[in-house]
């Protein structure tokens, strides 16, 4: 299988069918969910029958995925996932970053480095005009690896949470980067 997107030292690819396993140990720990569930873990039917459907889902304006699984390079580990993909199918150019790391993936400049690298691939290959990306408020390390990507606070928000997690009560950030911003600097 042809990689979407390489940097030195990650292999982005289309997520398979064979991936499941990876998903449930991904959203099986607490500390990897601490900012999207307060730390329950996603249940295996619940990654089968609706998670890896929405990550194996094609784009028809892009004609590749939204989401990518993030193996390291040298090794092949599964790192995890990052997300690239329009907010809404009628706006196919404003696009959504988002990523999810194992632990042992955090602190190695991994999530900055892949999101970098898509944020460049969108706006120089993909016609991309925006990209956004959210978080808790109180979601420091997402909040640097955003502002790393070259994105910047747009807004503070109190998001719709179905179920209340610590520190969603300080609401939730939005950031953003414009193609004429990135042109700008590059």
């Amino acid at each position: 299988m042809q990689p979407f997107l390489e940097t030195d030292r990650l292999v982005l690819r289309a997520f398979t069918e064979a991936d499941a396993d990876r998903l449930c140990a991904l959203d099986g720990d607490p500390d990897v969910m601490r900012f999207i569930t307060g730390g329950k873990p996603t249940s295996p039917e619940t990654i089968r029958t609706r998670t890896l459907p929405r990550l194996l889902h094609t784009y028809p304006h892009f004609g590749t995925r939204g989401y990518w699984a993030a193996e390291e390079k040298a090794t092949g580990t599964f790192l995890g996932w990052f997300e690239f993909c329009p907010l809404e199918d009628r706006r196919p150019f404003v696009v959504e970053l988002g990523y999810r790391l194992n632990r042992a993936a955090w602190g190695r400049g991994y999530a900055t480095e892949g999101s970098r690298a898509l944020v460049d691939k969108g706006f120089a290959e993909l016609g991309v005009e925006r990209v956004t990306a959210n978080t808790m408020a109180v979601n420091a390390r997402s909040r640097s690896v955003m502002e790393k990507a070259g994105l910047t606070f747009v807004r503070h928000f109190t998001g719709d949470w179905p179920e209340a997690i610590e520190g969603s009560e300080h609401g939730e950030v939005e950031y953003d980067l414009t193609r004429a911003v990135w042109e700008k600097r590059n």
